[in-house]
């Protein structure tokens, strides 16, 4: 059970880092005012399709640390046994690090982008939480996306859904409790 824990980690950390990027790169002062609205302004029946929170500059800057943390997987999978033993059942060696990050890391923004769009179509106010799908959006739109390059059986992606979501409570308190946040949740 500990390798099934560690691997849920593992695998979808490129993930769980990119949904938290974008809180991050909105504070670094080179990318500040890189903030354009991945919905450009536009609306779907008179509201938002996003909303101001959902920008390029965190898609992109999600997408960068997605590739670049499987990247480092891979590095460690081919220097470390301890990687490999964690990442097994998969081959970090014979899979394309750009492929699972982007996968990854788009995957997870993706979800939580479509997840804001339903917040505004439910009339749910931006930064309002929606439990539990604020706490599930990304993990699912990752694996998800990632199910289309690599394939895991059905436990280890329950195992995922249900650690990151730990790991999401967790770390939303912890941006909550560094000023990052507004709320706990």
């Amino acid at each position: 059970m500990s390798h099934d824990i560690l691997f849920a980690l593992w695998f979808f950390m490129p993930g769980g880092f990119a949904n938290a990027t974008p809180i991050i790169a909105a504070h670094l002062p080179g990318l500040r005012n890189l903030n354009l609205p991945m919905d450009f302004g536009l609306s779907f029946r008179g509201k938002r399709i996003f909303g101001e929170h959902k920008t390029w500059r965190g898609l992109i800057a999600g997408l960068a640390i997605g590739v670049l943390i499987v990247w480092l997987q891979t590095l460690a999978f081919h220097h470390y046994g301890w990687a490999q033993s964690i990442a097994a059942p998969l081959n970090y060696g014979s899979l394309s690090f750009v492929a699972l990050g982007a996968a990854l890391g788009v995957g997870a923004l993706m979800g939580d982008a479509i997840e804001s769009f339903l917040k505004r179509q439910f009339s749910i106010a931006a930064g309002h939480t929606w439990f539990p799908f604020d706490q599930l959006d990304f993990v699912i739109g990752g694996t998800l996306l990632s199910a289309v390059y690599v394939r895991l059986p059905a436990v280890d992606y329950g195992l995922i859904l249900l650690i990151w979501f730990g790991m999401h409570l967790l770390f939303s308190y912890i941006g909550f409790l560094l000023k990052l946040k507004d709320r706990p949740l």
